[in-house]
């Protein structure tokens, strides 16, 4: 892409610097004019006295609309006819005069050109020839910076900016061109002249950052390019700024012109603007600096030029020829001041092995001018041989040549690429094997999954950067201290080529193994802190560790931290002395830094990905004891129901988790006596399930007394749940003893929810509390209630699950439901009463379960 851009660039400049050169034409009907883009029209601004064009009728104010029936949609029509015609030759003028209705046929003759006066001799030609070579400067500037700064984005702003400026002069004529190559420019002109406004806010407004504008209105760009791609669409057949046609429509030709002139203008004050804001914008002293070195260029390079052709455009002012000539010239200066602000100030920061060596520079350029040479002199030859197989009014020729000079491009990249990669290792081995190797570290540490892999990673890549006699790699073990990490490799005797080895303690080598005493290092030593208060690499003398201390063996040459995110010290490289005996340099410490930050990063990913291993080992392991919990509860629940003549019963419970606080049993109490139980733990999930354990073990060891002492066998439960539970645990319980050959029902409601008797008559009987709840008072007493149910009552017990039970808008299930719903189902069995009332309290929760629900159901035989 930068090749084409270039090219196209190259082409662009070379057709503009000679047709400028070019004599004017050989006759002329002695007046001047001027093409307005806005009517499409050539306008008289003087006429010579006696001169052709007035003994034809012309005069000034009068509009030129068509040359020899030829309608001026462009200023082609016009050249062509000047250029082609000879003295004494006639031209028909169709003309619209001010104050006169529909136009004017006016016939001139042609007459030989008068020669220009050559005031100001040989600086007005030296002048000439300084403004004719308008382009070199901003080519080369933008060129330049593009190819040493490829995949940097601001590169090629600058580039395609500067591309918009080449744009800017028109010319005489283009007629000199041939079709093909003045098509080609009109459609370049038109395309970089009409997002020229575009390209200088959006590059002010990135570079070198945001602007406080861009960040304040951020999609004010993207309507610069939009609004520009509407003046380049219309303007591509002509190669000036030109109006859309529904806009003319709409507001006239005049007001057209001047709102497209408006968005130029507007979009380069913008520019202006947001280079202005990131100069006096303090919080970025570096980005700040770079700032002001381009605005003064840009201020003294480009405002008085713009000033200047905004007066022409709106004022219609017609500056002097040596005042336009100082402009261009002053114009000039701004490419110069922006290669001055590269080189010297550093604003774009090109790579430093191409700024070592003047020698490189030249043959590393050499090498690319070479190639544009050659490719070039492929594609004209390629033209000159294949235009001879076509009239010379074809254009097939042009195309072929166009579709070879595509393919020669895209055929020769790789070779492009491997030669420039070539000249790069033969003049900057080391710089340029320290790149590699940092590209190739920073997309192999996103691959990395343990601690290990990541050290084993990082010697490798050191040792065939920088051949440290040796290396070692710690990383931080948590408990204070840097533990070695990684695996030996030891270089043989006289190449430096490895053969893994596997000492006990892990390490790169060279001419010696390190000593037991250096696997780990405290993380607290002076020389540590010091190294991270400075957080890059650091040559350290051999006496920083002690002359006769116990890492002395280390004898480090340099160290380089690894920190953390939160700047703390994560690992260390130790390099020791490197083969070539050479200190490490400054731009090896930079390759060093970039690749502990690599590292960095790395380790705190594996850091994370470890934790969050050691998480759902964590959530698994709790997972599957929850499900244990689960099997063990649901064992306790009763699995067989005492055989009774004249009741059926059965209990169920849902619960909200996977263990929970509530519990029914029914207790063999002898025959044809059956106690049946339900409670409710306070509390819920595990601490409800191990209370509720608590309650029906202490139940279970001692329900054989309930027979004959029921407030016994309650009492004595209250008293160790009292005991073995803390102030913050109940209970609530319904307790019932049912003789199957009275079909009494003696019970005792501690503070639980009063069961429902649906009697076969229809009526609703609750059985409220005889006393308090469970677990809260060492001192207790339980009165005892008693009941009959015949035949058909049905026997209703449940928890507070079911009652209070929410639905999406906070209502509860209530009691007046559930007796509801067992008036609709009393013909049911037990079992299908127990299904029915589950369903229709999780239809009416919506799907959601806040608590267990858990009942109890008997009917009355």
């Amino acid at each position: 892409m930068a090749a084409i851009f270039a090219v196209a660039t190259i082409l662009y400049s070379s057709a503009w610097m000679y047709t400028v050169r070019q004599p004017s034409s050989d006759v002329e009907l002695g007046f001047n004019g001027q093409y307005a883009v806005a009517d499409h029209s050539i306008r008289v601004g003087s006429v010579e006295k006696g001169g052709p064009g007035e003994q034809a009728g012309l005069r000034v104010a009068d509009r030129i609309l068509a040359i020899n029936g030829r309608s001026l949609e462009s200023i082609t029509p016009f050249d062509e006819v000047w250029y082609q015609s000879r003295p004494g030759d006639s031209v028909e003028l169709t003309v619209a005069r001010p104050g006169q209705r529909g136009t004017l046929t006016l016939n001139g003759t042609f007459r030989q050109a008068q020669p220009r006066s050559s005031e100001g001799g040989i600086a007005r030609v030296s002048a000439l020839q300084l403004t004719n070579s308008f382009p070199a400067l901003f080519l080369i500037v933008g060129l330049t910076v593009l190819f040493l700064r490829l995949d940097d984005p601001n590169a090629w702003l600058l580039a395609l900016l500067f591309g918009g400026f080449i744009s800017v002069p028109g010319v005489a004529s283009l007629v000199p061109l041939t079709f093909g190559l003045r098509t080609f420019a009109m459609i370049y002109r038109a395309i970089f002249l009409g997002l020229l406004p575009a390209l200088f806010y959006l590059f002010f407004a990135v570079f070198p950052r945001r602007s406080p504008l861009d960040r304040h209105l951020p999609w004010l760009k993207w309507v610069a390019f939009i609004l520009g791609a509407c003046v380049v669409m219309p303007s591509l057949g002509v190669g000036e700024i030109t109006p859309p046609a529904i806009l003319v429509r709409i507001i006239g030709a005049t007001a057209a012109l001047r709102a497209v002139l408006s968005y130029v203008y507007l979009f380069l004050t913008l520019g202006l603007v947001s280079l202005v804001g990131n100069a006096l914008d303090s919080s970025t002293p570096d980005a700040c600096r770079k700032t002001r070195v381009i605005l003064w260029g840009t201020v003294i390079g480009l405002v008085p030029g713009i000033v200047l052709k905004a007066a022409e455009d709106f004022a219609g002012y017609q500056p002097p020829f040596w005042l336009n000539t100082a402009m261009l010239v002053v114009v000039l200066l701004y490419p110069l001041s922006f290669a001055y602000a590269v080189v010297k100030y550093r604003v774009m920061e090109l790579p430093a092995l191409l700024k070592r060596s003047a020698r490189y520079v030249l043959v590393q350029r050499g090498y690319i001018v070479l190639l544009l040479v050659v490719a070039t002199t492929a594609i004209l030859l390629f033209t000159h041989t294949v235009s001879r197989f076509f009239p010379a009014s074809a254009n097939v020729g042009m195309g072929l040549s166009a579709v070879f000079g595509v393919v020669l491009v895209w055929a020769s990249a790789p070779m492009v690429r491997r030669g420039t990669q070539s000249i790069d290792r033969a003049f900057f081995r080391s710089a340029y094997d320290a790149r590699r190797i940092l590209q190739d570290l920073a997309e192999k540490t996103r691959t990395v999954t343990d601690r290990h892999e990541l050290v084993k990673l990082l010697e490798l890549q050191i040792e065939g950067a920088l051949h440290p006699k040796s290396l070692g790699c710690y990383l931080n073990a948590g408990d204070g201290t840097l533990v070695a990490e990684g695996e030996a490799v030891a270089p043989k005797a006289n190449d430096r080529s490895t053969a893994p080895v596997r000492p006990k303690f892990p390490f790169r080598f060279g001419a010696h193994f390190f000593p037991r005493e250096s696997d780990s290092i405290p993380a607290n030593l002076p020389l540590l802190t010091e190294l991270v208060e400075r957080g890059r690499a650091w040559d350290v003398p051999p006496e920083a560790f002690g002359e006769t201390g116990e890492y002395s063996p280390l004898s480090p040459e340099c160290l380089v931290p690894i920190l953390g995110r939160e700047s703390g010290l994560i690992g260390l490289l130790v390099l020791g002395q490197r083969l070539s005996e050479e200190p490490y340099s400054g731009e090896d410490k930079h390759l060093l830094d970039s690749v502990a930050s690599q590292a960095g990063i790395a380790l705190e990913n594996i850091r994370l990905a470890e934790r969050m291993a050691e998480r759902l080992d964590a959530e698994r392991r709790t997972a599957m004891e929850m499900d244990i919990a689960r099997q063990v509860q649901a064992r306790l629940f009763p699995q067989n129901l005492p055989p009774l003549e004249t009741l059926e019963y059965v209990g169920g419970c849902v619960q909200a988790r996977q263990v929970g606080g509530d519990f029914y049993d029914f207790l063999d109490m002898g025959p044809g006596l059956v106690g049946l139980v339900l409670a409710d733990i306070s509390g819920k999930g595990m601490s409800g399930a191990l209370l509720m354990a608590n309650l029906q073990a202490n139940l279970r060891s001692q329900y054989a007394v309930a027979v004959d002492d029921l407030p016994r066998l309650l009492k004595s439960v209250n008293r160790l749940f009292y005991e073995n539970t803390t102030n913050e645990s109940f209970a609530t319980m319904f307790f019932g003893v049912y003789d199957d050959s009275s079909r009494k029902l003696r019970y005792a409601n501690c503070g639980h929810i009063s069961p429902l008797i649906l009697r076969a008559g229809g009526s609703l009987l609750r059985l409220t509390s005889t006393t308090t709840v469970l677990g809260l008072f060492p001192h207790w007493e339980c009165p005892i209630q008693e009941e009959v149910l015949h035949s058909g009552d049905i026997l209703v017990i449940c928890t507070d699950g079911v009652t209070e039970a929410p639905n999406l808008r906070d209502e509860e299930f209530g009691e007046e439901r559930l007796a509801e719903a067992i008036r609709q189902n009393k013909c049911a069995s037990a079992k299908e009463l127990l299904a029915t009332i589950q369903a229709s309290v999780q239809e009416f929760s919506g799907g959601t379960q806040a608590d267990d629900i858990t009942l109890i159901v008997a009917r009355c035989r």
